[in-house]
C-alpha cells in the first residue's frame, strides 16, 4: 500500500531543493535543520529561543525518553509536544544510534536489541514493533524505523549484515506503523556504510517497502567528509524524488551546504548546542573559539550585522570571560547564537534555491568562512 505524501517540492536549483513538509503540528520548510532535544529539552537554550531563531521542527531521542520519564507516562501527559510545551513538529529517532554507542551494554539479534539502561542497569528489549509503539505513544510527527548503525571503518561483511538486518526490521516497522493517525509519518533509514553498492541495495529495498520519507543513516560516524559525500551521491538517485530526504546526524555548516547541493532536505546535529557549551560560536566568519586569550580584550560583538540580538550585543571579551569562568550564561548565550546561525543558514539556502542562485550563495558562504574574522588592531 502506497503511503500518502505530505511533501511538496517548491523549487530546484541543480540537485538542491526547497519544499514544504506538512505535519500534524505545523509546516516544516526545507532544507530544514532540526536542533536536538535529546531528553525532551535543549541543553543550554530555552524552547522560546529555539522557536524565535526560526526552527520549524526539533528532534527527540527515543532511547533516552523511553528510559526517563517513559513512553507511557509521556502519552498520559498529552504527548511530547504538550509535555515539553514545544507544540511544534517533532521527529524522534528510533534508538538505533544508541544501539551502536552502547556496545558494552547491548546484544543485537534478529528479534531486536536487548540492552541495559545506563541509568539503573535494568534489562530492556527494543524490538522494531516496540520502537514504533514508543514513538506513537510520544505522538511524534515523524517516527524513524529501528536500524543498526555500524561505526566506520568496519569490515564489509559486518556492514552488509547490519544493513540487511535493518531492512528486515524496516519491514516490521512498516507493518507496525499501519493504522497510525492521519498525517503522522514513518521514515525508512538507508544503511550500507561506505559501500556504494550496499547503499543502493538498501535504498531500492526501502523504496519497495514504502515510507513517507527516507533517511540516510550510518554517516558522520568516523569517515572523512569526502566519503560521506560520495555515499550521499551514491544513494540519492535511488530515492523517490517526491519524498523528503533526511541526512541523520549531520553536521557542520560546511557539511550541510555540501549535502544540500546533493539533494538533501533535512538535517539534525548536536553541534550547535554542544559546541556552544564548550565556547565555540558559529558565525559567517567561520567558527570562533571564545576560549582563546585573544578575545579577552576585544570589545566587538561576534557579528554586528547579525539579526540575532545576542550575536550583535555581547562583547567577545564578555563571552570569553563567561566561558573561562564556567558561568552557565556563557553556554546559554553561545547555544542560542549557534542555533540562530544554523537557522539563518537554512533560511538563506532556501531563499537562494528559490531564486535560482544557490551556487552563488554557497560561494559567498565559503568565501566568508575562508576569509575568517579580522581581528582588531
Amino acid at each position: 500500500m502506497t503511503l500518502p505524501n505530505h511533501f511538496e517540492l517548491l523549487a530546484e536549483d541543480g540537485a538542491a531543493r526547497t519544499g514544504r513538509l506538512a505535519t500534524p503540528h505545523g509546516v516544516v520548510r526545507t532544507p530544514a535543520f532540526m536542533p536536538v532535544g535529546t531528553a525532551g529539552a535543549m541543553k543550554g537554550i530555552h524552547w522560546r529561543d529555539v522557536r524565535e531563531a526560526g526552527s520549524d521542527i526539533v528532534l527527540g531521542n527515543t532511547y533516552h525518553l523511553m528510559l526517563r520519564p517513559g513512553a507511557e507516562r509521556i502519552h498520559a501527559l498529552g504527548g511530547l509536544q504538550r509535555f515539553t510545551a514545544w507544540g511544534g513538529p517533532m521527529l524522534t529517532d528510533s534508538g538505533g544510534f544508541q544501539v551502536m554507542s552502547l556496545a558494552q551494554l547491548r546484544k543485537v539479534s534478529e528479534a531486536g536489541v536487548t540492552f541495559r539502561s545506563h541509568i539503573d542497569g535494568a534489562k530492556l528489549d527494543l524490538t522494531p514493533e516496540r520502537a514504533i509503539e514508543v514513538q506513537r505513544l510520544f505522538g511524534s510527527d515523524i517516527a524513524m524505523q529501528l536500524d543498526e548503525c555500524v561505526r566506520l571503518p568496519a569490515e564489509p561483511a559486518e556492514i552488509a549484515r547490519a544493513m540487511r538486518l535493518s531492512l528486515r526490521w524496516a519491514e516490521r516497522c512498516r507493518r507496525a506503523f499501519d493504522g497510525a493517525a492521519e498525517g503522522y509519518m514513518l521514515f525508512g533509514i538507508v544503511q550500507g556504510g561506505d559501500d556504494a553498492a550496499l547503499r543502493g541495495e538498501s535504498s531500492r529495498a526501502l523504496t519497495d517497502i514504502g515510507f513517507h520519507g527516507y533517511a540516510i543513516g550510518g554517516l558522520a560516524v568516523g569517515e572523512p567528509q569526502a566519503v560521506m559525500l560520495k555515499m550521499i551521491e551514491a544513494t540519492v538517485p535511488h530515492l523517490p524524488a517526491e519524498r523528503p530526504r533526511y541526512l541523520m546526524g549531520v553536521g557542520t555548516p560546511e557539511d550541510i551546504v555540501e549535502a544540500v547541493a546533493c539533494g538533501i532536505d533535512m538535517f539534525d546535529c548536536v553541534l550547535p548546542t554542544r559546541n556552544g557549551r564548550h565556547g565555540l560560536a558559529y558565525t559567517r566568519f567561520g567558527p570562533i573559539n571564545l576560549r582563546n586569550a585573544r578575545h579577552a580584550d576585544d570589545p566587538r560583538p561576534l557579528d554586528v550585522e547579525s539579526d540575532w540580538p545576542a550575536t550583535r550585543t555581547y562583547a567577545r571579551a564578555y563571552l570569553h570571560h563567561l566561558v573561562k569562568a564556567g558561568e552557565p550564561l556563557g553556554a546559554m548565550l553561545l547555544s542560542e547564537i549557534n542555533v540562530a546561525y544554523y537557522q539563518d543558514l537554512m533560511a538563506g539556502l532556501r531563499a537562494a534555491i528559490a531564486a535560482n542562485r544557490f551556487e552563488a550563495y554557497c560561494a559567498g558562504l565559503r568565501e566568508g568562512w575562508t576569509r575568517g574574522d579580522i581581528p582588531p588592531r
